[in-house]
């Protein structure tokens, strides 16, 4: 009936859907329209699920308590299991069998658009090229590399008018002197991790502006859940004493929201601390920032490997094994080193070039859009 509704004004030519929509697939199929599959991380990641069926049957114990087992994933650097995984694989589970089932969804669409290029990636785009990484090297989707593609920003009146005050106060600063901190829109820490963060900061003595959004209610608590709803917390009691005092000539703490996009590409801004969130690590790509990589849950573990190990833009953070904790120390150090190294800042300047490039007329992701519009075109129903 919608096919049939649909076409009264227009052909259709594909399905475009998420992985996890992929229990449509049997629809389209009987309709005779293709699927192609939009996967919102990068490379990396679509090797590493590709690999998951794999692992599933392998593995007879949940990865979370994997601790210290590394794993060897085409296209990948070597993964800790633990932190690769724990939140996919823990066997018995309804939903986890669900989501390893859903894995297999791949191989079966006309194709697979990926918001990444291919130059960023190499190794995992070759391994996913060469099927390294499917059950049947010899049954492997199609796969476009359209990236980067980069949302434009979307805020409130409230939000507008904040984002006008940091950027107004990065124009004051002196070129690449600011270090960026945000982790996402669900990246909240407890009291304490922000405490240490502030104490960070203040001892790197570099300028900062940094976006807290309402800490965790427990200490403990996963950094995905979501604390209680609203922006309104008293920062300041969030904070060592004094530090917001301390700091005000050159630093910035903003609530919850900044327009990141903005952010990175001022001048002032000359590193990046983050969750290692897809968007995020692309973001910093395109504006050429190196970056800090401090990843909190689900893939961001692999984004950071491939940030660190691969791609040469970015610093990991090195973080207690038992609670993820990470210390005013190491906080302090890994500032002081992605704003001060300049192997790091001449490979991200080399990254944005690379994405630049891809994007321009024959650029690798201009040819692949091509092919993906004509791989729709050229269908008949």
């Amino acid at each position: 009936f919608a096919r049939a509704q649909i076409s009264k004004t227009a052909i259709v030519k594909a399905f475009v859907i998420d992985l996890f929509c992929a229990s449509t697939m049997e629809s389209a199929s009987s309709m005779g329209i293709p699927v192609y599959f939009f996967f919102t991380s990068g490379a990396a990641i679509l090797a590493l699920y590709s690999y998951f069926p794999k692992l599933h049957q392998e593995c007879i114990v949940s990865f979370k308590n994997m601790v210290g087992v590394e794993l060897r994933v085409p296209g990948n650097a070597t993964l800790k299991a633990r932190g690769t995984a724990g939140t996919h694989l823990g066997q018995a589970r309804p939903c986890v069998l669900g989501h390893a089932g859903l894995l297999h969804a791949p191989p079966e669409a006309r194709g697979v658009i990926v918001n990444s290029f291919e130059e960023l990636e190499p190794a995992a785009v070759n391994a996913v090229t060469q099927g390294a990484c499917f059950p049947d090297a010899t049954h492997v989707p199609r796969v476009y590399y359209i990236g980067p593609l980069i949302a434009e920003s979307q805020q409130s009146d409230a939000e507008g008018r904040e984002s006008k005050e940091c950027l107004r106060w990065l124009e004051e600063q002196p070129s690449r002197s600011v270090v960026y901190l945000c982790f996402g829109s669900r990246g909240s820490f407890s009291v304490s991790q922000l405490k240490e963060i502030a104490k960070g900061l203040e001892k790197s003595g570099k300028r900062f502006l940094w976006v807290v959004k309402r800490p965790l209610e427990e200490e403990g608590a996963k950094h995905e859940e979501a604390a209680k709803p609203g922006d309104e917390f008293d920062l300041a009691s969030m904070l060592p004493d004094g530090f917001l005092e301390r700091t005000k000539d050159r630093g910035m703490v903003v609530k919850a929201w900044a327009p990141q996009v903005e952010v990175l590409s001022r001048e002032s801004v000359g590193g990046f601390v983050s969750h290692c969130g897809w968007n995020s690590v692309l973001e910093g790509v395109v504006a050429g920032v190196p970056m800090v990589a401090w990843p909190l849950y689900a893939e961001q573990h692999v984004n950071r490997e491939v940030m660190v190990g691969e791609m040469k833009v970015a610093v990991g953070v090195n973080e207690r094994v038992e609670d993820g904790f990470v210390s005013a120390e190491e906080v302090e150090k890994r500032v002081r080193e992605v704003m001060e190294t300049k192997e790091i800042r001449g490979r991200s300047f080399k990254l944005k070039q690379m994405a630049m490039a891809a994007v321009a007329e024959f650029g690798s992701s201009t040819t692949a859009i091509a092919h993906l519009l004509h791989s729709w075109t050229s269908f008949t129903s």
